[in-house]
């Protein structure tokens, strides 16, 4: 599982985005499944427009690329909701930031972030379940 940290990288040159990519070629091949929550969309497509890289056509080109991904995508309900707003008013992270967490964390799944701040906020017991892109190498060992 990743966050829109991630997937950013995929359309934007940045630190770390040869790792980021080999995660997609994983995804793509088979490997590795993504999921994630319904608004990664709307995190990645904004991120993208305030790099104010992308015109107006190529954002639309982007989105039907990030559709055509087929991610699994989930809506954040239920025991998801109430984890999330837990984890976020607990750890003093966004609504977005904590919903890739509950989910990850819901489905028992390893969740992956290139936002060492969101790292940074969590106590152990939680950082212990997040893997930081940059040490890409131990996500698939």
């Amino acid at each position: 599982m990743v966050d829109a940290s991630i997937i950013v990288k995929w359309f934007i040159q940045e630190k770390d985005s040869d790792k980021a990519k080999l995660i997609r070629e994983k995804y793509i091949d088979g490997d590795i499944e993504l999921i994630a929550p319904s608004l990664m969309y709307f995190e990645v497509l904004n991120a993208l427009k305030y790099s104010e890289l992308f015109e107006s056509s190529e954002l639309n080109d982007a989105a039907e690329s990030l559709e055509k991904y087929g991610f699994t995508i989930i809506t954040i309900k239920n025991n998801l909701r109430k984890n999330m707003i837990k984890i976020a008013v607990d750890h003093k992270l966004s609504i977005y930031d904590a919903s890739y967490l509950a989910l990850s964390l819901g489905l028992g799944k390893i969740f992956c972030t290139a936002d060492e701040k969101i790292i940074k906020k969590l106590p152990a017991t939680l950082k212990s379940k997040v893997k930081r892109l940059k040490y890409f190498e131990e996500i698939f060992r």
